[in-house]
């Protein structure tokens, strides 16, 4: 099946739902990443779920496995 792709106007406007950043939109994993905090929200048949309960933490290259990300 072929992935379903976001409006780029749409996109424009969203942001994350903790940081009020823009976001990025990953067409293969189906995600819209926040970069900064290494946050990705689902994107469910074109449908973008950006609860925070939604997000997942994405793997930072850099970090050591097991690392946590610290809160601030």
């Amino acid at each position: 099946s072929t992935a379903a792709v976001l409006d780029e106007a749409l996109l424009a406007k969203l942001v994350c739902p903790l940081a009020k950043t823009p976001l990025r939109y990953d067409v293969e994993q189906q995600l819209l990443i926040n970069d900064e905090l290494g946050v990705g929200y689902p994107v469910v048949n074109g449908v973008p779920y950006l609860m925070p309960t939604r997000g997942r933490m994405l793997h930072q290259e850099g970090q050591e496995e097991g690392q946590q990300a610290g809160h601030s």
